[in-house]
């Protein structure tokens, strides 16, 4: 009963862990933790009202993910992604992604693609319903399972890196536009130019999608913050 009892008590920790971890990227995409920003895991941990100790676990996941490093003796600093550094991650998602999707196009069965399909719809109702983790939980799924049916693990390992490093900015401002759901469902899109077996439409609808979602990451890092009555608290810099 005693082991039981401290698996008990791990398996607690750790879902706290996860749940600071949701909470610090929703606070990224909200844009309330500003990139090149250090904030210590006691300084967020008063705010999210929890120990230090989860705080400090899930921000090393992040770390792990390319949205932190750690500062030495001061906490976490919210890694800085150029304009420069996006049209390059952009560049090489493009080089990789766009013929890989013309060969699955030619190579995968029609049910493997339609699988794929509730996790495209998935993206979409999200969008509907302004759940922006939702959003890109599924978006990555989507894309990433996708390039899995190529065969090629590491390909998608490098895909996943990139979209880590990549991460959409000031996503609350695009949805508050309405600017998501259009992208959301060009997944759709995507899916039935696929299934009709025609590999450059499909080379082509891809590549479209990356260049509007290259432009989302320019309308993000360039709307203004929206009123405070219209915002949770920021995260206190520490």
């Amino acid at each position: 009963m005693g082991e039981l009892k401290h698996r008990s008590l791990i398996t607690a920790q750790e879902r706290l862990r996860d749940q600071v971890a949701h909470q610090l990227r929703a606070a990224l995409i909200a844009g309330e933790l500003r990139p090149g920003a250090v904030y210590s895991a006691p300084g967020l941990a008063a705010d999210f009202g929890v120990s230090a100790t989860p705080v400090r676990e899930a921000m090393l996941d992040l770390a792990r993910e390319g949205l932190v490093e750690p500062v030495r003796n001061k906490g976490f600093r919210i890694t800085e992604v150029s304009e420069r550094d996006l049209d390059q991650y952009t560049e090489i998602r493009a080089l990789i992604e766009v013929p890989v999707i013309g060969r699955i196009t030619r190579t995968a069965t029609r049910e493997q693609l339609e699988a794929l399909r509730p996790v495209a719809l998935e993206i979409v109702t999200a969008a509907r319903a302004h759940d922006l983790i939702g959003y890109l939980e599924a978006d990555r799924r989507f894309h990433l399972e996708l390039l899995g049916l190529s065969g090629n693990d590491r390909l998608v390992e490098t895909v996943g890196d990139l979209r880590k490093r990549s991460r959409l900015y000031g996503l609350t401002r695009l949805d508050e536009h309405d600017q998501l759901l259009p992208s959301a469902e060009e997944h759709v899109e995507l899916l039935d130019v696929m299934l009709t077996g025609d590999a450059a439409a499909a080379e082509a609808c891809m590549a479209r999608h990356l260049g509007h979602v290259r432009s989302l990451w320019a309308q993000g890092r360039e709307e203004t913050p929206a009123p405070p009555a219209q915002r949770r608290p920021a995260a206190r810099q520490r």
